[in-house]
């Protein structure tokens, strides 16, 4: 069964899409089955595939809104080696139609409910915003990770995103979690920098990843080209770098996978 992985932050502009779509292809990379759910409008995540927003005759707006199914809007990157479900501005409808469809907070959790056992990790882009998309993301997924710059106001902005994932758990999804912290656009030059990963380490300890994202020209470039940066440019700092986060999360999947045999074994 799948693990349901949503890339979460209000703040704009810390690498939500970069990171979804280099996460899901590098685990893709590693043999794992991988679903990449795109709940942005702009569809920037469905575009850094390689698949025109423009010209779909189907995309998620149509199958949480019950319009389509799931298999007339799904498709498959063969050069990623992960599907997608893809997204563009139809999407902006359904923040006002969601409103007036019953349960409407756990419309996509519908929708991957049954698909948990045709992938091993479902990743959703979520906009910069806690909308109702967002909700759903959140109410869908097992754990959120949340990618983030080391600034000040990025730890203010942390904050308030914590919050809603508390609120969201106790009154929607009892099983969500912070999964990890990701730091973004990362600089170790920089005092601040330093400062905010110290504050980090403080309060979320082990939920900070050890990998963090470097600036990099090429992680930037490779959306322009439809492509996630271990198929524009495997040897890129960037592409390395999402590589390693892959491996860090499949290492701490198979921890966990042995700490509960563990406990099962002792009752």
């Amino acid at each position: 069964m799948s693990r349901i992985f949503t890339i979460a932050n209000q703040k704009g502009g810390v690498g939500k899409t970069t990171t979804s779509v280099n996460l899901a292809a590098s685990l893709g990379s590693y043999a794992k089955r991988v679903l990449l759910v795109d709940m942005d409008p702009q569809g920037n995540a469905t575009m850094g595939c390689g698949i025109d927003k423009n010209s779909l005759e189907y995309s998620i707006y149509d199958v949480i809104t019950g319009k389509g199914t799931f298999q007339q809007a799904v498709q498959h990157c063969e050069e990623s080696a992960l599907d997608v479900l893809p997204a563009n501005r139809d999407l902006t409808a359904a923040e006002v139609e969601l409103l007036k469809l019953p349960n409407r907070e756990n419309r996509l959790r519908h929708v991957l409910v049954n698909q948990r056992y045709n992938y091993d990790f479902i990743i959703v882009d979520c906009p910069p915003s806690l909308s109702m998309l967002t909700v759903n993301a959140l109410v869908a997924c097992d754990g959120v990770i949340i990618p983030m710059q080391c600034e000040y106001y990025a730890l203010e902005g942390l904050s308030d995103l914590v919050g809603t994932i508390q609120k969201i758990g106790k009154l929607l999804n009892p099983q969500l979690k912070i999964e990890g912290i990701l730091r973004t656009m990362y600089d170790p030059r920089n005092s601040l920098t330093n400062e905010v990963t110290a504050q980090l380490h403080s309060y979320f300890g082990e939920k900070v990843y050890r990998i963090a994202i470097p600036r990099n020209v090429r992680l930037a470039e490779a959306p322009s080209y439809g492509k996630p940066a271990m198929i524009y440019d495997r040897h890129s700092k960037g592409c390395i770098a999402y590589l390693g986060l892959a491996g860090e999360i499949l290492r701490r999947e198979r921890r966990g996978l042995a700490s509960a045999a563990t406990q099962v074994e002792g009752t």
